[in-house]
């Protein structure tokens, strides 16, 4: 006989899309952890040689065909007698190359301690070479150490933004199931005319409340608590519903005879009931957080420098002249794209996991 969990996962791991969100997420919050150590550059550290640089090219045999490991050329910068733009071309002199565990610019790993090891970089000073393995910006810094910093921001924006809203939802929804009457009429009215002000706009807003010289870090927890202020109210709705078919169970009647306290029953009977529901709607709450952060930041009123996110690094490619020519400035946009599909397929692995009806419907 299989327990529940047991049941669950068996039913997961059967969704394969499901599993392949869950592979691409856990690659992506390795990546975030430890994005400090795996980025080969300072996030915020500008390099005029190679402004708009384009991605570096990285080979393992030379111009004679003879291996060489791992490495890139040296740069060389040349103006389109054409077009009068600056393009890069590749100095074959040059042969730089790239190795693991380099010293480099030295960075907090998570606030907790000071080291310049990187993962992987070349040792010749930024002034010859560089490897930028999703090129430059327009102040010359490295887009995948930016991308890999600003996923820290992306990423967990919508984790704790998720949290705190499906936390409010959770409470809201249960205590106006439970009570009923006047309250459950008020708190209905009030998701009611909230809901009925369209979701961007109403962030927007919100996020122009936030004063412009708060410092980077105030404003993230801003744009968390802007997020959490709109996300709960679907949940509180499905979680009202779900309480009034449970408050009138046999183990809450017995419960209240027994003169336990509501909020007692609320929280360690109705809520605890919920829970299934609770972390299937976390996941796919999820990737609208993230995209609420991105469309916030990408117009400007959210995450501003030298904080960086996917949103924010995407503004670089509003100018459709300046994504024609420099195309790798939409890199930020894949791993939204990419974020966002997979918290969706998880979501709908765990939804058709948890509810077995479901999934057999869809058979």
């Amino acid at each position: 006989m299989q327990s529940t969990k047991e049941r669950i996962a068996r039913n997961f791991f059967k969704h394969k899309l499901g599993v392949i969100g869950l592979i691409a997420l856990s690659i992506m919050y390795l990546l975030v952890i430890f994005a400090d150590f795996i980025a080969p550059y300072n996030y915020i550290t500008a390099h005029r040689n190679f402004v708009y640089a384009p991605p570096s090219k990285i080979r393992f045999f030379d111009e004679e065909g003879k291996w060489r490991g791992p490495f890139v050329y040296g740069m060389t910068k040349l103006r389109n007698p054409v077009t009068y733009r600056l393009e890069f071309t590749e100095d074959k002199s040059k042969v730089v190359p790239i190795k693991l565990f380099v010293r480099g610019e030295e960075y907090t790993f998570w606030g907790l301690f000071k080291t310049d090891l990187h993962l992987f970089g070349v040792e010749e000073s930024s002034d010859v070479a560089m490897i930028l393995l999703f090129g430059g910006d327009r102040f010359g810094r490295d887009l995948f150490s930016r991308v890999l910093i600003g996923g820290k921001v992306s990423m967990t924006v919508g984790l704790v933004g998720t949290l705190i809203s499906v936390f409010i939802g959770a409470i809201v929804g249960a205590l106006s199931g439970f009570y009923g009457g006047t309250i459950d009429v008020l708190i209905q009215r009030f998701i009611e005319l909230l809901r009925s002000f369209p979701r961007i706009p109403l962030w927007l807003a919100l996020a122009t409340i936030l004063p412009p010289q708060w410092p980077s870090t105030w404003v993230y927890f801003g744009i968390v608590i802007v997020l959490s202020l709109i996300g709960w109210m679907g949940v509180a709705r499905v979680v009202r519903g779900m309480v009034l078919s449970l408050r009138e169970k046999e183990f809450i009647l017995a419960a209240k005879v027994s003169g336990v306290s509501n909020m007692k029953i609320i929280t360690r009977h109705l809520i605890p009931n919920t829970i299934s529901y609770l972390i299937v709607v976390s996941t796919l709450s999820i990737p609208g957080m993230i995209l609420g952060e991105s469309a916030i930041s990408f117009l400007g009123l959210g995450i501003k420098e030298p904080m960086t996110s996917w949103g924010l690094l995407l503004k670089q490619a509003q100018s459709l002249s300046e994504l024609e020519a420099h195309p790798w400035l939409m890199v930020p946009g894949i791993f939204i794209i990419v974020a966002v599909l997979s918290f969706n397929f998880v979501g709908d692995a765990l939804r058709d996991a948890v509810d077995p009806y479901r999934a057999v419907e869809k058979v």
